[in-house]
């Protein structure tokens, strides 16, 4: 089983490559934000929590988080692996993440982070809010908020993997399909390879 990890800021365009990696390779994509935003669309009490700590600008507390995408993987128990995209967000759920794929036999196998600069970043939330009508991409003050959490809370994530070794940062500003090459340049090289055939 083939478990990645796609970290980046919002607007990094994690949503969009996850498109192509899951086809390309097979895997379950679960994102955290298609997650919450189910919840919240079905009124759940879980989701209108989350929907009002969204809209403040902050990050929904690990164990809401975890607990929610612990459900989603045991949704899907024929996955071949799985593209987790906005999940883990802080050491604490790396560390859930990491005891709960060990207690299925399996393991992250890399962490893919896409990086871009904060203000073209801002920029491209700014013109997705126009469209996406989600509050949280239409205020720049709410949006840099979020990255100063990020900040504070994601960027520690980078030394845990990096400490296992599994850390692999890319370049996520250019064309879409240039960008989706080099996420596979990573991914091709992972073992095993008898994954991919």
């Amino acid at each position: 089983m083939i478990n990645i990890v796609l970290f980046g800021k919002p607007g990094a365009g994690k949503g969009t490559q996850a498109e192509f990696l899951k086809e390309k390779y097979n895997l379950v994509h679960l994102s955290t934000g298609d997650i919450f935003r189910a919840n919240m669309k079905a009124g759940t009490e879980l989701g209108n929590m989350a929907k009002a700590i969204i809209e403040r600008g902050d990050l929904v507390p690990d164990e809401i988080t975890t607990n929610m995408l612990i459900d989603a993987v045991n949704e899907n128990p024929d996955a071949k692996g799985f593209l987790f995209d906005g999940y883990p967000r802080t050491n604490g759920q790396a560390e859930a993440l990491d005891a709960f794929l060990e207690s299925k036999g399996t393991e992250v196998t890399a962490t893919i982070a896409l990086e871009a600069d904060d203000n073209i970043l801002v920029a491209r939330l700014l013109e997705r809010g126009k469209t996406s009508g989600r509050p949280d991409d239409q205020d720049e003050s709410k949006i840099r908020n979020r990255y100063q959490e990020y900040n504070e809370k994601t960027a520690p994530l980078i030394d845990y993997y990096t400490n296992q070794n599994k850390f692999y940062p890319v370049n996520g500003i250019g064309e879409i399909a240039d960008i989706t090459e080099r996420l596979s340049a990573v991914i091709d090289q992972l073992e095993p390879k008898q994954v991919w055939k």
